[in-house]
């Protein structure tokens, strides 16, 4: 930062014209140096910090919660090598902080949202892949806590799709998403609809809507309401399989809550506003009345 100020008042039309040596004399270091930096103002460990910030901003882009640990993870998942001290400092230097940091001793509130509410709690659809919903929920085990998302279509309410993961990042929301998309077919059009929690604004999870031309929907702040029928869901998860007993593992609490979806939820727990019938057989019924 000294060097640019050694050029400047050396050069042509300044008020006090010093020359270079006396100016590297008085503030503390050789021509040499100075002339070294003429050449090459920028040294590689620049080029590279300057690379990493940008992955830097990209990541925390994706995951506004992540601090600089779970930064330094992801560069190296991406191929960029750099230790959690290098990462610190170029986060200190671009300022990209965790949201949870950013706000201490205060309530941390949702960002803005990234979509308009297209839901208004009407949580009925006359068709399947009309209205998704979606949400995460987690739950605590010996090995460290397991994270859920899970999609369902309010038709039937089907699990359509859903991802299990030990930390919650946009990529967790962006692979239930594909689940769903996956299993669905032709969905173009179907609204998403979800809260104003960072993974679902994230530009990940915005990019898969979009490329499976899919229409978001946020709820607004602190309106648990506003997503009701996917909490309906989670609470019956938490009755049934979560809060049974003391899971040793994230492996045994996840076979638990697929066997729990996939054989009981969806086969044989029957809904009263379903006529008495499960998400399957609700939705196999009025596919085939459909098309005769």
């Amino acid at each position: 930062m000294i060097y640019p100020l050694v050029e400047e008042l050396a050069a042509e039309g300044a008020p006090i014209r010093v020359p270079i040596r006396v100016s590297c004399r008085v503030l503390g270091f050789s021509p040499q140096a100075y002339y070294g930096w003429l050449r090459a103002p920028y040294s590689q460990r620049d080029y590279d910090d300057a690379q990493l910030i940008n992955a830097a901003r990209d990541v925390h882009g994706d995951d506004p919660e992540f601090g600089y640990r779970f930064i330094a993870d992801e560069l190296v998942a991406r191929g960029l090598v750099a230790s959690e001290n290098r990462v610190h400092r170029i986060c200190r230097i671009a300022a990209i902080r965790s949201l949870h940091a950013a706000r201490r001793g205060g309530v941390r509130r949702p960002g803005p949202p990234v979509h308009d509410d297209r839901v208004a709690r009407d949580f009925t659809a006359t068709a399947p892949n009309r209205l998704w919903l979606t949400d995460i929920t987690e739950h605590p085990t010996g090995e460290g806590t397991l994270y859920l998302c899970a999609v369902k279509d309010v038709y039937a309410g089907r699990i359509v799709g859903y991802s299990i993961a030990a930390r919650m990042q946009s990529s967790l929301a962006v692979a239930a998403l594909r689940s769903a998309v996956a299993r669905r077919g032709a969905v173009a059009g179907c609204v998403v609809h979800s809260d104003r929690g960072s993974q679902f604004r994230s530009r990940a999870f915005v990019g898969a809507l979009n490329d499976a031309g899919l229409v978001g929907s946020m709820g607004r702040v602190a309106a648990a309401a506003d997503n009701a029928a996917m909490e309906s869901f989670f609470a019956l998860l938490q009755k049934n399989v979560l809060n049974r007993h003391r899971w040793n593992d994230r492996e045994q609490l996840r076979l638990a809550i697929i066997s729990w979806i996939e054989r009981t939820y969806h086969r044989r727990r029957r809904q009263r506003r379903l006529g008495r019938l499960t998400p399957i057989e609700y939705e196999t019924i009025h596919r085939v009345t459909h098309a005769v």
